[in-house]
């Protein structure tokens, strides 16, 4: 396995390849990583709709949801919240802070339009009907409970999450083999889930599937509009992922491993395996 050091400095390379994609790539490969995480939320909503025991719906629904980290990683596209590690590379001085922003901002968009595409999709193909339309009451109260946390609370929530998922995208290249990535990768995010921590790309999917389930099916779901899904949800869980990927994760991590450290001042080394592991992410 490669180590924590190792781990830091090959960071450093991903976010340099990271912030010199084109827009329409970074718009594209974000696209497909908010289909992987909307195709995760319907299968973790699907495998527990019909669990009458809260605690073991949300453990099932847990286990399944890794699914879309996994297509993340090993597929290839580019997901906001992991990218919030581009930070290591900006405190390297090897990007820029407009470079990073760049990508998190394309990345966002296009993981938003995944997200959105896939929930629409299930929807309008009438997948909640399921389970005799339970299905379809699952998916609005799985929105309409996102809308009714206050400000601070989904902040913090999107905080806790994203601290896991970059230590899940940490884990998964220490690993050298696919089956160490998904098996590294996956207790995180299902950590996250179980614990009802919250996922600005996650919630897109489900912000929107809500929303559309809503109006299609007749079902009412208390405060839940765009607006609410836009301002109460989307934007406190963004910033919180922000502050506990980037802030805490990233930053924590370059202090300890890279600054006024020999070898991470070193210019790293184009190594064949590196060069494998930033085309691979």
């Amino acid at each position: 396995m490669h180590s924590p050091l190792e781990i830091a400095r090959n960071f450093v390379e991903i976010g340099i390849h990271k912030t010199k994609l084109s827009a329409w790539k970074m718009l594209i490969l974000g696209f497909f990583a908010g289909m992987f995480i909307g195709f995760a939320g319907i299968a973790s909503t699907t495998s527990s709709a019909t669990i009458a025991s809260a605690s073991v719906a949300k453990l099932v629904s847990a286990c399944v949801f890794p699914a879309g980290m996994a297509m993340v990683l090993v597929a290839g596209s580019e997901l906001f919240t992991g990218n919030n590690l581009i930070i290591i590379s900006v405190l390297q001085k090897k990007v820029s802070i407009g470079g990073m922003l760049k990508n998190w901002l394309f990345v966002f968009i296009g993981n938003f339009i995944g997200a959105s595409f896939v929930a629409l999709v299930v929807v309008y193909a009438h997948i909640p009907d399921m389970f005799d339309g339970l299905l379809a009451g699952k998916i609005v109260a799985a929105a309409s409970s996102r809308v009714n946390q206050t400000f601070l609370e989904a902040f913090l929530r999107g905080v806790l999450c994203n601290i896991l998922v970059c230590i899940a995208v940490w884990a998964a290249f220490a690993a050298k083999k696919v089956s160490g990535k998904l098996l590294m990768s996956f207790w995180p995010v299902m950590l996250f889930v179980l614990c009802g921590f919250e996922h600005s790309i996650a919630d897109m999917y489900f912000g929107v599937a809500g929303l559309a389930a809503a109006a299609e099916y007749g079902i009412a779901a208390e405060g839940l509009t765009l607006g609410s899904f836009l301002l109460k949800n989307l934007l406190p869980v963004t910033l919180g992922n922000i502050a506990g990927g980037a802030g805490i994760v990233g930053v924590g991590y370059w202090l300890v491993y890279l600054r006024h450290t020999p070898l991470g001042a070193m210019s790293i080394e184009k190594e064949q395996e590196e060069i494998d592991i930033a085309e691979e992410y």
